[in-house]
């Protein structure tokens, strides 16, 4: 059995990697696999390259600047193109809609998170850098270990506190903000890059192609197995899930309802979200230009999962429950 180390990025992409682990996919691959440690953005461009982490869950938008730089990151599939914001506010705001956050405060936390705010908020005609709207930033510290800590208030204490009028929170945090006395708006999604990713490099693809297919099998079949298991998953979600809250059971099923219909099946991205993705690449790196020497796709090896995809190993994941086998991505 091969052991690797699979550190994830933003915890939330737990709920799906628990689910991996407690279906037994990883350990058919014959994988033992470290899934449980987090890890800060620059570790992850100095340790995967070096090959002393195999995987990576995320580092979505530095990567673009970093290969321009020489990084050998690689980008081997997606399990979600549409990210499911929600417009998070008080009851006392008179918001409604997302155009009555014009000339307001808005909340943002996170470096990927950040420029998703940033990034709805300009395609929605309200662009802080044209100061119709104020962003206000959740402040975090670096830690020893590369992670990142709050300092002071949270995002969505500053929301309860006034401090801003509105932020986007994803479930289960939504949730958490309704059962707080919160409103909490629909608003459509935003095609991104996000959740789940499996990233490696170059070295690794070279190197041992055994494991990146026998890693993309494991995904996959856990990827089928959160869709097509509803109450185990929930069960799963409730028992293991807990880095964003302890999950009862009403919470677990709208994190469930919330994540399973736009898991991709085949882990293909959707070029919407990739396009997006880039442009928060492009932001992020302005003031270097690098990002911008490389072409959207560059990063994207889809090799490895055609090959499965073509040998039919995705079809049969899904013989009797067709209906889960189309794409979702925005």
């Amino acid at each position: 059995m091969d052991k690797i180390n699979f550190p994830y990025r933003s915890s939330s992409h737990l709920a799906l990697m628990h689910v991996v682990n407690e279906c037994g996919a990883w350990e058919r691959q014959d994988l033992d696999v470290d899934f449980t440690r987090k890890i800060g953005r620059d570790d992850a461009h100095v340790l995967v390259p070096r090959g002393e982490v195999e995987f990576v869950s995320g580092n979505h938008v530095s990567t673009y600047a970093a290969r321009a730089r020489g990084d050998t990151w690689e980008y081997l599939g997606q399990s979600v193109s549409s990210n499911n914001l929600k417009l998070v506010t008080r009851a006392d705001t008179g918001i409604e809609t997302l155009e009555d956050c014009r000339f307001r405060r808005f909340g943002q936390r996170g470096r990927h998170s950040g420029l998703n705010t940033l990034l709805y908020l300009k395609h929605s005609d309200l662009d802080p850098d044209r100061d119709q709207v104020e962003l206000v930033r959740e402040v975090r510290i670096d830690l020893p270990d590369g992670t990142k800590e709050v300092k002071g208030k949270s995002l969505f204490q500053m929301l309860v506190d006034g401090d801003v009028d509105a932020c986007f929170l994803r479930e289960p945090r939504a949730e958490f903000a309704e059962r707080a006395q919160l409103k909490v708006i629909d608003i459509p999604p935003q095609p991104m890059i996000f959740f789940m990713t499996i990233s490696s490099s170059k070295k690794l693809v070279d190197e041992r192609p055994d494991i990146i297919d026998r890693t993309l099998r494991a995904v996959l079949e856990g990827v089928a197995y959160f869709k097509i298991n509803r109450e185990e998953t929930i069960k799963i979600l409730m028992d293991k899930h807990d880095a964003e809250g302890k999950l009862d059971r009403e919470m677990a099923e709208i994190l469930y309802d919330d994540i399973a219909p736009v898991l991709e099946p085949k882990l293909y991205p959707s070029l919407k979200a990739i396009g997006n993705v880039y442009e928060e690449a492009l932001i992020q790196d302005a003031a270097n230009g690098d990002a911008a020497k490389i072409h959207p796709m560059a990063l994207w090896n889809f090799h490895f999962l055609r090959t499965i995809d073509d040998s039919g190993f995705i079809d049969n994941l899904y013989k009797d429950h067709p209906e889960h086998l189309a794409g979702h991505g925005g």
